[in-house]
Order: structure tokens, then C-alpha cells, then sequence
């Protein structure tokens, strides 16, 4: 990857035509310069893609020893448990982290992706939100490492640690299909994300193999407000009910156990991707993975690539297995 120079305060004020000072206080006490000043300023601080640097300290390139992190919400157990991973690692190197969340919107990443870019971080790490990255093209190509986490960034060429999830549903698909199930169901929510895309390929490639149509039983939201729970009870308003399914996530997994619990439904199998904490004690078979890994291999990249930005463009994919706890394991009866 090829780093340009950073543009300092001095650069703005040669393309601006004004002093130093003017810019510095443009950007520290705008009511006290002129409007026209203040826009004068600023186009020329949006052409040379120069920000403020909050902290006026740091590593080389104007970067500094804090390392942000981009998430969706904090109540969710994967996120906490990758930036658990991510701080252990980087407190061994001597970094801090600095974790942001988005609400799980576009406008969120976007707005917290600036706030810390703002304060010069040496890296910005994110799982992304949004189907497009490129805002961020122009910092990285400035020198700034930007690692996506759990799914690739689009439209911007940077690194990424994901899960090999079209291999996971595939197998697990298999399995179902191994004990005698043909009406397997697969349930996500939301089904856009890069993720679900891959982990949708692998069910319906299984399906396929086992001389299956996979339409009927795909229940696919990508409404965030449906509980999990409604989602998957839509299965049994079907004329003919599944008898497995394969819940995407975390949420839908717990939505599901809801929805077999109100129908003191022992016989449906089930199948979550993601472990959650009390999973071993309601015996749930899940895919599972190590989200503590997948944050330590992801700060590990961005320490390598503070030290070296350059080079190709990396994806390193982290397998899973399944945990048999007998959910899973489950024959259909009819």
C-alpha cells in the first residue's frame, strides 16, 4: 500500500493564503475569524484531506500510541469479547484502546470514525456497518492502519479478520442432513451484512447437495426492531413446519429457544452461530469460534501495520467447530 504525506497546519495556510495562527484558530475558536476566512480555511482543509490533530502528540505520521475501535452496540457479547482480545493485545505493545459505538447505523460509523480519526489514532479498527467504506480511503492512504473485523470493509482496501462462516453453515447443514432432516430452516436477521450473505451461501450449498430447495425455509429479516422470537415463530405459519433450524446469530438463537420453549417444543433441532454464556447449561448446540483471538489476531495486524503500512492488502480467516450439546443432535420424528 502506498502512504502519501500528511498535509499540516502550514500546507492549509499556503493554500488558504492566510497565516498559520488563522488556520490553528479556525479550528480551535471559529467565532473570532471571518466567514469568509473560516470557509476559505476550510476547502482548503477538505482538498488536502487534512485534520486537526486533538492530541498534538504521537507516533510518526501524526498517529498516536491509542488505537480506536468501531462497534455496534455494547450489549452485545461479541463485541466485548473481540475488544477484550484487542486490549490484552495491545497493552502488551504498550497501546491503549478506545472504543466507539455506532448504534449499529451508517451515520454512526461515519460520525465516530471521524471523531477518532480526529485525535490522530495510530489505527481504526471496525466492524463494519454500512455497505461502504470508502470515506475512509483518503486516511488510509495518508498512513493510518484500518483493520475490519468480522467482515470485510467495502470499497476500501484495507485488512480484515474474518471467520471461514460459508464453511461453518455448510457443515452444519451437512450434519442435519446426516440425521435425516429435510426440512431444515435457516433464520438471520439482518440478512444483508457480508455475513450472513456467506454463512446463507453455505446453508443453501448444503441444501442443494442433499437434493433440497432451500426457498421455503429461509426466514430472512433485515429489520433490526422484529424480535428474534417473531422472526422465527413466522416458521410454524407455514403449512408444513421445519424440523430443524439453523439460527444466524447470538440473538436469533436465544429468540429461538423462546419460540420452542412457548411451544414446549422438545423435538425441533437447533443449530446458533455464536456461544453464548449460559449455552452449555440449556444445551444448545452452536457453532462456535474464539472472539478473544479474533481481536488479539486483529491488533496484532494494526501494531504491524503501524510499524509498516506498506504491503499488500491481507484477509486472514479464522476457522470454527461446532459444540454438540444436543440441540443439534436432535433425528426429525415424521
Amino acid at each position: 500500500m502506498t502512504v502519501q504525506q500528511r498535509a499540516t497546519l502550514e500546507d492549509v495556510a499556503r493554500l488558504a493564503g492566510v497565516s498559520s495562527k488563522t488556520v490553528s484558530r479556525v479550528f480551535a475558536q471559529r467565532e473570532l475569524v471571518a466567514p469568509q476566512t473560516v470557509d476559505r480555511v476550510l476547502s482548503a482543509a477538505k482538498r488536502l484531506r487534512f485534520r486537526p490533530n486533538s492530541l498534538a502528540q504521537g507516533l510518526r505520521r501524526g498517529g498516536s500510541r491509542t488505537v480506536g475501535f468501531i462497534i455496534g452496540e455494547l450489549s452485545n457479547p461479541f463485541y466485548y469479547k473481540v475488544a477484550a482480545g484487542i486490549e490484552k493485545e495491545l497493552s502488551a505493545h504498550g497501546f491503549s484502546l478506545v472504543v466507539a459505538t455506532t448504534d449499529d447505523t451508517e451515520e454512526g460509523e461515519g460520525r465516530v470514525a471521524d471523531a477518532l480519526l480526529a485525535q490522530r489514532v495510530g489505527a481504526l479498527l471496525l466492524i463494519p456497518v454500512g455497505d461502504d467504506q470508502s470515506y475512509l480511503e483518503g486516511e488510509r492512504q495518508l498512513g493510518t492502519p484500518i483493520i475490519a473485523i468480522d467482515r470485510p470493509a467495502r470499497n476500501l482496501a484495507a485488512d480484515s479478520i474474518v471467520l471461514d462462516n460459508r464453511v461453518a453453515v455448510l457443515e452444519a447443514t451437512r450434519r442435519l442432513t446426516a440425521l435425516g432432516h429435510r426440512r431444515i430452516a435457516y433464520v438471520c436477521n439482518p440478512a444483508s451484512v457480508w455475513t450472513q450473505s456467506e454463512r446463507l451461501a453455505g446453508y443453501r450449498q448444503a441444501m442443494s447437495e442433499a437434493g433440497m430447495d432451500s426457498a421455503p425455509w429461509e426466514m430472512l429479516g433485515d429489520d433490526l426492531t422484529i424480535p428474534p422470537r417473531e422472526l422465527v415463530q413466522r416458521l410454524w405459519q407455514q403449512d408444513v413446519a421445519p424440523t430443524a433450524i439453523i439460527a444466524g446469530n447470538n440473538r436469533v438463537t436465544i429468540g429461538a429457544l423462546r419460540a420452542l420453549q412457548a411451544r414446549d417444543d422438545q423435538q425441533t433441532a437447533l443449530i446458533g452461530f455464536d456461544d453464548f454464556d449460559t449455552g452449555d447449561v440449556l444445551g444448545v448446540s452452536v457453532i462456535s469460534y474464539d472472539p478473544l483471538e479474533l481481536g488479539r489476531r486483529a491488533a496484532t495486524l494494526a501494531i504491524e501495520r503501524i510499524g509498516d503500512p506498506s504491503g499488500f492488502v491481507r484477509q486472514i480467516v479464522l476457522p470454527t467447530w461446532i459444540i454438540e450439546r444436543g440441540t443439534g443432535e436432535r433425528p426429525p420424528v415424521d
